[in-house]
């Protein structure tokens, strides 16, 4: 149980690290954190939890980085669902703090705010379309995994890759927050979509689907192209 634990753990801290960058600070052009600040917090909070517990589980904390794992030969079957529960539970355990220091300050609406929320269209950041954010999420999940995978393969240099994949994260948000507010995670889009309660609902769909179907593509080149695997 140890294993789901800490990716329980390890996604609470990427949505109440990353998320809550967003609501709590981002929000207030005086604090200066501005989107950059909103990437970075997300590409520290996977470096920091992959140091804590990625040697217990692995540190995925993301469903579409369990199943890229998966196709790419680095991950068991047996174990994928419990990791996904484990994630989303994480990530709504996580949306459900952030939501109550959030209405902490009057006059605060998680609906009407986004809540950090990811959307397409009208809902973008700056109003990309369905298509524009289904491709951005699936080529960057996909990077993502070959990230991971790259890091953490034997014949890479040991002990760097929590750099390397928070790193990498942090860049993918510096390119995709205009687009859809970055996602490459269903959990982190499901924990707060519950909270916005309307539209994020809605797209959420999206957010399953494009991460899940970039991190089969990278964990499918990783292994087929780079690795030599069979």
């Amino acid at each position: 149980m140890n294993k789901y634990f800490a990716e329980f753990f390890g996604t609470f801290w990427l949505v109440f690290g990353g998320c809550g960058s967003a609501v709590l600070a981002a929000a207030y052009p005086e604090l200066g954190i501005g989107f950059a600040g909103v990437a970075l917090a997300f590409g520290l909070t996977v470096l920091t939890m992959a140091y804590a517990v990625g040697h217990i589980s692995g540190g995925h904390f993301n469903p579409a980085v369990s199943l890229g794992l998966l196709v790419g030969g680095r991950f068991s079957a047996k174990e994928l669902l419990p990791y996904i529960i484990s994630q989303v539970l994480g990530a709504t355990a996580a949306a459900a703090v952030l939501y109550f220091v959030a209405t902490g300050k009057a006059g605060f609406d998680a609906a009407a705010s986004g809540f950090a929320s990811n959307g397409y269209a009208e809902h973008s950041p700056h109003q990309y379309s369905l298509g524009a954010a289904l491709i951005i999420e699936i080529v960057l999940t996909a990077f993502f995994l070959i990230i991971i995978m790259g890091a953490t393969d034997e014949r890479a240099p040991k002990g760097f890759a929590p750099i390397a994949i928070g790193l990498g994260l942090t860049l993918i948000h510096l390119i995709s927050i205009p687009v859809t507010n970055t996602s490459v995670n269903p959990a982190r889009s499901t924990g707060v979509a519950l909270f916005q309660g309307g539209w994020a609902i809605e797209q959420l769909w999206l957010f399953w689907l494009a991460p899940l179907v970039g991190a089969a593509i990278g964990g499918f080149i990783y292994r087929t192209l780079l690795s030599g695997q069979k």
